[in-house]
């Protein structure tokens, strides 16, 4: 590698030093450690049927040895298709192997030149990415404006796509499903819905915010992540049968990417057979939920939006800036909990904050011990 580029990289590396914004790898979680931070908000990575689903997989071949139009493919997913469709109320589903390459396969080969993407601004870096692969021409429109909106697709060309997660992973806020839907059919717009953070908790067997909603004749596509509450890893987009096939020919993050291994097909089924019997589970989190928010907004220097749910923002009164925010996690983590600051790149500059995460099997005892430990690290920055 030239000097030259060494020196270009090192350079970029020291400004984000500089601003206190640069990323390492965190250390692996300790067992030990409360969790308030993974994505896993059912438990069901450690779900005694899922991991009997795994244990059993192990007999298989280690991976899917190809591409799904290779020698990927398996009744084994075919079958996990199927059930998804039924399961989201849906004509067809696709299997991706991450929620990014899921978004980047729908955007990069759906969309096509002359056409128009309208994304809500908060949307998912992987949505963005997605439609910068597509030669469609893409405007954001403000968060959760449906006027903005509604400027933006008057001036619109071809076929108008509008992109919205159904939860966002940052602020915890839910998007005006109902509403967009409304404001979609009314002008001939395509909605695809993100649900990375609701498949699994909404409705009344988990099958999404989307369905909860009756919404699924309303919404053109759903990208449904399975490494959230599902305990897992992969995605699949939900939509019509022509779609799917569709999605099969075109989409390039699908066609060229070794297919998913047969233990992680097995998880996903194993979970989704056990998400109807889970909603005692998604009621405890959505109570948990509440009361995380009710506890920390008693805190002096502290601030949860009202509009979150599930994930949890927490934000500081006077902001501390970057360096002190990671420091706050750690110490939140030497206390026992596993808790990660979010700062810029990631969100905007100025509104660095704790990212937490409730989960079914968190308990209000551990949500006061952690409110005690924020609390003493606000005194400590309040006197420094």
């Amino acid at each position: 590698m030239p000097t030259s580029l060494h020196q270009r990289l090192a350079a970029e590396l020291a400004r984000r030093e500089a601003a206190g914004t640069r990323r390492r790898l965190p250390a692996p979680p300790a067992p030990s450690l409360t969790d308030f931070s993974s994505n896993d908000y059912l438990g069901l990575s450690r779900h005694p049927q899922v991991l009997a689903a795994v244990k059993a997989a192990a007999q298989l071949p280690a991976g899917s040895t190809g591409s799904r139009l290779l020698t990927g493919n398996s009744v084994a997913a075919e079958a996990l298709e199927t059930q998804l469709a039924n399961f989201h109320g849906a004509e067809a589903a696709l299997l991706f192997n991450s929620g990014y390459a899921a978004n980047l396969g729908f955007f990069g080969a759906v969309p096509r030149r002359g056409d128009t993407i309208i994304y809500d601004e908060a949307s998912h870096a992987s949505v963005k990415d997605g439609i910068r692969a597509t030669p469609a021409t893409a405007w954001s429109f403000r968060h959760h404006d449906l006027a903005d909106l509604e400027r933006k697709a008057a001036r619109a060309t071809g076929t108008v796509f509008v992109a919205v997660e159904a939860l966002y992973s940052m602020d915890g806020d839910v998007a005006p499903l109902a509403e967009l839907a409304a404001v979609c059919q009314r002008l001939g717009l395509h909605l695809v819905v993100d649900e990375a953070h609701t498949n699994g908790l909404y409705g009344s067997r988990g099958e999404g915010l989307v369905a909860d909603l009756g919404l699924q004749e309303a919404v053109f596509a759903r990208i449904l992540t399975f490494g959230k509450a599902l305990g897992s890893q992969g995605a699949a987009v939900a939509g019509s049968a022509l779609l799917r096939d569709y999605l099969l020919n075109f989409s390039r993050p699908f066609i060229y990417t070794t297919a998913l291994p047969p233990a992680t097909v097995a998880s996903l089924a194993a979970a989704y057979e056990l998400l109807p019997e889970l909603q005692p589970a998604r009621e405890q989190l959505f109570q948990l939920s509440d009361y995380l928010k009710a506890t920390l907004n008693a805190v002096p220097g502290l601030h949860v939006p009202a509009t979150s749910h599930v994930i949890h923002p927490v934000f500081f009164t006077q902001n501390p800036g970057p360096a002190a925010v990671r420091a706050i996690a750690a110490a939140a983590q030497s206390a026992g909990f596993d808790v990660r600051a979010i700062v810029a790149p990631t969100v905007p500059a100025g509104t660095e904050r704790l990212r937490l995460i409730v989960h079914s099997f968190n308990t209000e005892a551990e949500i006061d011990a952690l409110a005690a430990v924020l609390t003493e690290c606000i005194g400590v920055i309040s006197t420094t």
